[in-house]
C-alpha cells in the first residue's frame, strides 16, 4: 500500500495558505479518484481517507500536528526503510516558483521542518518528495523568494487571488503525478514531470 501524505497545518485560518499547498493537492487527489472525503483518525494524529489508484491501495493523510510535528503521523506507518519506500509526501517548497514542482526521492529536507520531522520519526530519507514551488517569479522566470525573518509570513501567508489559479492548475498536474507514481513508479513519473 502507498501512503500520501500531504503537508500543511491544520485549522481554517490556515486552509489557502502557501505552507499549506500540499495539502490542496491530496485534495485535488481525493477529488479526481472519487475517494470518500477525509476522516479524523486518531491512530495516526491526521485526517485520512483510502482508495484505490489503479490497482493499487493508498492511504493518503493530511496531518492534524502542525508541521514541525508532521512526523507524528507516521510513527506508527512506516517502521522500516522498506516501509518508508512506499511514502510520498507532498510539501511545498521557496526554491521553486508557484505553478511548478519537481519529484525527488532520497534527499535532504532543504530546511523543511515538516521533512526534517518525518526524517526524524522515520529515520530515513529514502522516501519520495514532491515538492510543489510556492515562490513568486519574475517574467523571466527568476525567483522572488523571501529572506530571514520574512520567510516566515511569507509562507504561512494566503496565496493572492491570482497566484490561487496557478495553484489550482498546479494541483491537478501533481495529482497526475502521484498518480503515476503509483501505477508506473517514481522513475516514469521523473521522466514525466520533472522536465518542465
Amino acid at each position: 500500500m502507498k501512503i500520501i501524505v500531504g503537508l500543511g497545518n491544520p485549522g481554517d485560518e490556515y486552509t489557502d495558505t502557501r505552507h499549506n499547498v500540499g495539502r490542496m493537492v491530496v485534495d485535488a487527489l481525493i477529488k479526481k479518484n472519487k475517494f470518500d472525503a477525509l476522516e479524523s483518525n486518531k491512530k495516526y494524529q491526521s485526517l485520512s481517507t483510502e482508495g484505490k489508484i489503479g490497482k493499487e491501495k493508498v492511504l493518503l493523510l493530511e496531518p492534524e500536528t502542525f508541521m514541525n510535528k508532521s512526523g507524528n503521523a507516521l510513527k506508527s506507518l512506516i517502521t522500516s526503510k522498506k516501509a518508508a519506500e512506499n511514502l510520498i509526501v507532498v510539501r511545498d517548497d521557496l526554491d521553486l516558483p508557484l505553478g511548478r514542482f519537481k519529484i525527488t526521492f532520497n534527499r535532504s529536507s532543504g530546511g523543511h521542518r515538516g521533512i526534517d520531522s518525518i526524517v526524524k520519526q522515520i529515520k530515513t530519507e529514502a522516501f519520495i518528495q514532491i515538492k510543489v514551488g510556492i515562490s513568486p517569479s519574475t517574467p523571466s522566470g527568476k525567483l522572488k523568494k523571501p529572506t530571514g525573518d520574512a520567510v516566515l509570513d511569507f509562507i504561512i501567508g494566503p496565496f493572492k487571488k491570482p497566484e490561487m489559479e496557478k495553484v489550482k492548475k498546479v494541483a491537478k498536474e501533481a495529482a497526475v503525478a502521484l498518480e503515476m507514481i503509483v501505477i508506473e513508479g517514481k522513475e516514469s513519473a521523473m521522466g514525466e514531470f520533472n522536465q518542465h
